[in-house]
């Protein structure tokens, strides 16, 4: 008995919890870009050759907005001509909100940003990161053709040495520059195969018994995702295609409610390393090739460097929070509660003091993902 109760432990944290989500935020049509924070300032956060530009700036040059379709868009500056020794304009933006431990994050796109240099992100991270941990949904760089997710949190989280998931491990200790990495094994979640496809929907699950994420081509994207709209339910949705258990990492230890971040920087510690970049887009194997190949000049080879977003729903079974200060400290209170008493959620930020920490990557993610190019390319 007591060995059949163990195994249920284990069960019990090893796999999603089948509960039934509300709505409590959804960016889409024209009010997508409403309760984001444009960060305006280079990037100091992963070395990338650009500048983030503020909402005005990014408003003025096209690089957000709604297109005819609905859909968002945020891009790279693909038409001036950028000189040597300068960066390339594009965005990085992070929500008002956070969402705390019992969300479900839905983010459905027909186009993600691809190219040699190019490294685009959906993210989420904690109110204090890289403390509060940090959950990397959709990430890649250059031509590579497949998803890599990934956590990233202080000391004491791994992902579990056997669990189900459709997807394939590399590193497990979530510790690492690279993070707890899995790299998505279904077709066209990636480069110019999404977008032919005609794209695809994510979701991530930030629950006690574990983070888990979802991906389905457009193809196959089951009905209680695409139909959802007060509520989202779990229960149909099969084997993910990335599994954090608790059993290895305490979700309520290491992760505290996320912020989004979405954002796209170029070159920079993983696009940008001299092994990574050669992996797919060649050049002649020194430091700077990333930068010479495609930063500078005209920007015309930033015609796919861009999101193309349906909407992003966060359904959860409590409220979505916002920061605010109180008695000289920053904390996180009631979205809902903040908005009713009139209080305005939107900011913008002109300058930034440099972040670093878990998504700092080095060599480490780079020689990853290009021992897993060289063997496709056997």
């Amino acid at each position: 008995m007591r060995g059949t109760a163990a195994v249920a432990a284990v069960l019990l944290v090893s796999t999603p919890t089948l509960a039934t989500y509300s709505l409590v935020k959804e960016y889409s049509g024209t009010d997508f870009f409403t309760g984001w924070d444009f960060y305006g300032n280079y990037d100091n956060l992963t070395s990338g050759d650009v500048i983030w530009v503020d909402q005005a700036n990014a408003t003025t040059s096209k690089l957000v907005y709604v297109n005819d379709a609905g859909n968002a868009i945020i891009k790279v500056d693909n038409t001036t001509n950028v000189p040597y020794n300068e960066k390339r304009d594009t965005v990085r933006i992070t929500s008002d909100d956070y969402f705390p431990i019992g969300t479900v994050l839905v983010f459905d796109a027909t186009h993600l940003p691809y190219g040699c240099s190019v490294w685009p992100s959906f993210w989420t991270k904690g109110q204090n990161w890289p403390i509060g941990g940090e959950i990397d949904i959709i990430e890649g760089v250059n031509l590579m053709t497949a998803n890599q997710m990934a956590l990233h949190t202080q000391n004491g989280c791994t992902q579990a040495s056997s669990v189900t998931q459709s997807g394939t491990s590399g590193t497990t200790n979530c510790t690492v520059d690279a993070g707890c990495t899995v790299t998505e094994t279904q077709a066209n979640s990636y480069g110019e195969a999404f977008a032919t496809a005609g794209g695809g929907v994510w979701a991530a699950q930030i629950d006690t018994s574990g983070i888990f994420i979802w991906f389905w081509p457009r193809s196959s994207v089951p009905s209680s995702v695409s139909s959802a709209t007060d509520s989202i339910d779990l229960s149909t949705w099969g084997t993910p295609s990335a599994s954090y258990p608790a059993s290895s990492c305490d979700i309520s230890e290491f992760f505290t409610p996320q912020q989004l971040v979405l954002d796209i920087t170029l070159c920079g510690n993983w696009a940008g390393t001299a092994s990574v970049y050669q992996g797919t887009c060649g050049g002649d194997g020194t430091a700077t090739a990333c930068y010479i190949d495609n930063v500078i000049g005209n920007g015309t080879n930033y015609a796919n460097a861009y999101f193309e977003i349906a909407y992003i729903k966060a359904f959860s079974n409590s409220s979505a929070l916002v920061a605010t200060t109180s008695g000289g400290s920053t904390v996180l209170v009631s979205a809902t509660a903040t908005s009713s008493s009139g209080s305005s959620s939107s900011s913008q930020s002109n300058a930034r003091l440099p972040e670093v920490g878990a998504r700092a990557f080095v060599a480490v993610a780079g020689a990853t993902v290009l021992a897993a190019f060289s063997w496709v390319l056997l």
